[in-house]
């Protein structure tokens, strides 16, 4: 037992408790502060309260004033946190066992942190960035999709050439999947590097619905996201029209579209079979409602979304790229990314044998107790302690290292004053 709480600095440069990350970064805390951590907060600014245990300090905010992002762009919005941030570590010497930072908003923070020899995560709540550009850029041009400066997954300099440098000043990058674990592998990085740690579920908002029956008038099939190309919406949308599941089930879309992206879609988003809802504050009760969730992406950190659904009743039907609690036909169906017919098949499977379809949702539900943010907080502070090991142990291996070159640096001079080794 570790009777001392570890002391973790949790620095996050955007809105705690909004939405996608902030939401995630929020959660994170509190199943870090469930599990015993003795939290100290530096977020940009907050939304939603935190356990009472953790030590609030925001970076862009005073009061109900916060410093406005679109005003100032979130590039300096980010480096302004990261500023603030990187003094006051520098103020908490000796206060802090370990630093949990966020990416876009940590470099100076990491580079002080070295200094003072305190030992740093990074989180990485997706591909490495130069992959997802890639792959989206890819993308985006057989699909003939512009990319504008700002949308989601457009190529951007600078943010690479910073998150590059952070992925080289954190000691470990806090890898929530396998498959963000082997963009980074394919970039050089040892695995040593990149701990696995899970992101949770909020049981009280993801619970299936009592009265669940599969709708024999067809397949309940939902999308939940940003619409945008990396999520690989396009390859569902043609996956449906393929699958006979068209012609008698519902495909429903909830989320805000890119563009460009919605305009090249237009066609088969306007076939009767196809609800588009736009932003949706109900995804819980949308998920309750449905047989299957489609995530066809091309890069995701962990698939959030999945786990929610898993939870929900509601049975995935994911690339490979997605969260590793997705299994192939034990509580999922997994495709490679891309394989459009692969995924058609899965659609028209669940559509056809809803035996198959209660199994699979069966085998998700079971998972639900393992999937909480407390369950998270616990192996995300297990990751803590073990980065603190590995960082005591390699410090006293380098103190190690300069004992003996000095003992050895003073055996030579001595062997030179004796006359025995000659300059």
């Amino acid at each position: 037992m570790n009777s001392k709480p570890i002391r973790a600095l949790y620095s996050f440069p955007n809105k705690l408790g909004a939405a996608r990350i902030c939401y995630t970064a929020w959660q994170q805390v509190n199943g870090l502060a469930t599990a015993g951590a003795d939290l100290l907060v530096f977020p940009a600014s907050t939304c939603r309260p935190v356990p009472r245990s953790v030590t609030l300090r925001p970076t862009l905010a005073r009061g109900k004033m916060r410093l406005p992002f679109k005003t100032i762009g979130n590039m300096r919005a980010h480096l302004l946190h990261d500023y603030i941030v990187a003094h006051r570590v520098e103020q908490l010497a000796g206060q802090i066992d370990i630093i949990h930072a966020w990416p876009s908003g940590a470099r100076r923070t990491l580079q002080v942190a070295a200094k003072l020899d305190i030992p740093t995560v990074l989180e990485r709540c997706s591909a490495h960035t130069r992959y997802a550009y890639d792959v989206v850029r890819r993308e985006s041009q057989r699909l003939g999709v512009t990319l504008r400066k700002g949308d989601d997954g457009a190529f951007n300099k600078e943010v690479l050439q910073l998150e590059e440098e952070e992925f080289r000043l954190a000691d470990r990058l806090l890898c929530p999947s396998d498959f963000v674990v082997q963009t980074f592998l394919n970039e050089g990085f040892p695995l040593s590097r990149l701990p696995r740690h899970i992101y949770g579920i909020d049981q009280k908002l993801y619970y299936p619905a009592p009265d669940y029956r599969a709708n024999a008038g067809g397949l309940r099939m939902l999308f939940v996201g940003y619409c945008a190309v990396g999520k690989g919406l396009h390859y569902a949308l043609d996956a449906w029209m393929r699958s006979p599941a068209h012609r008698n089930g519902t495909f429903t879309i909830a989320g805000e579209f890119m563009p460009d992206y919605a305009r090249k879609l237009a066609p088969m988003l306007s076939h009767p079979s196809i609800r588009v809802l736009g932003h949706r504050n109900d995804v819980p009760e949308l998920m309750r409602n449905s047989d299957a969730l489609v995530l066809p992406s091309l890069q995701e950190g962990f698939g959030l979304v999945c786990t929610e659904a898993m939870s929900s009743g509601c049975v995935p039907l994911v690339s490979n790229a997605c969260t590793d609690f997705c299994k192939h036909m034990e509580n999922s169906l997994v495709h490679g990314m891309g394989d459009v017919d692969a995924l058609a098949e899965h659609i028209s499977l669940l559509d056809e044998d809803r035996s198959l379809l209660q199994e699979l949702r069966l085998a998700g539900l079971s998972l639900r107790e393992s999937l909480t943010w407390d369950a998270a907080g616990i192996r995300l502070l297990d990751v803590y302690r073990e980065t603190i090991g590995l960082h005591s142990k390699n410090k006293r291996g380098m103190n190690t290292f300069a004992a003996s070159a000095e003992h050895l640096g003073a055996s030579v001079e001595t062997a030179v004053q004796e006359g025995s080794v000659t300059t």
